[in-house]
């Protein structure tokens, strides 16, 4: 049931990433899920090493918005620096 719910609210999660990021980001329903679940993850790693969470403790809902929308501009730079190497 753990995993149902973290993927309920990685994909709300996802979503609110993908509105308040301004532009158009091609994912499905899946990836955007995806994305809101690693974002979890990422606030939750860098709020550990930063000191503002403890081990095992959840980053929180605005931690992950935040996390999903820095994984959307990495992932946003890295398709358009792909996109630029065609070259003469």
């Amino acid at each position: 049931m753990h995993y149902v719910w973290m993927a309920i609210v990685g994909f709300v999660v996802g979503l609110i990433a993908r509105a308040v990021l301004p532009g158009t980001q091609s994912l499905g329903l899946i990836l955007t899920a995806v994305l809101g679940i690693a974002g979890s993850y990422v606030a939750g790693f860098i709020g550990q090493a930063l000191g503002w969470y403890s081990a095992g403790q959840g980053a929180g809902f605005i931690g992950s918005v935040v996390g999903a929308i820095v994984l959307l501009v990495v992932v946003g730079m890295l398709k358009r620096a792909g996109g630029e190497s065609g070259g003469s």
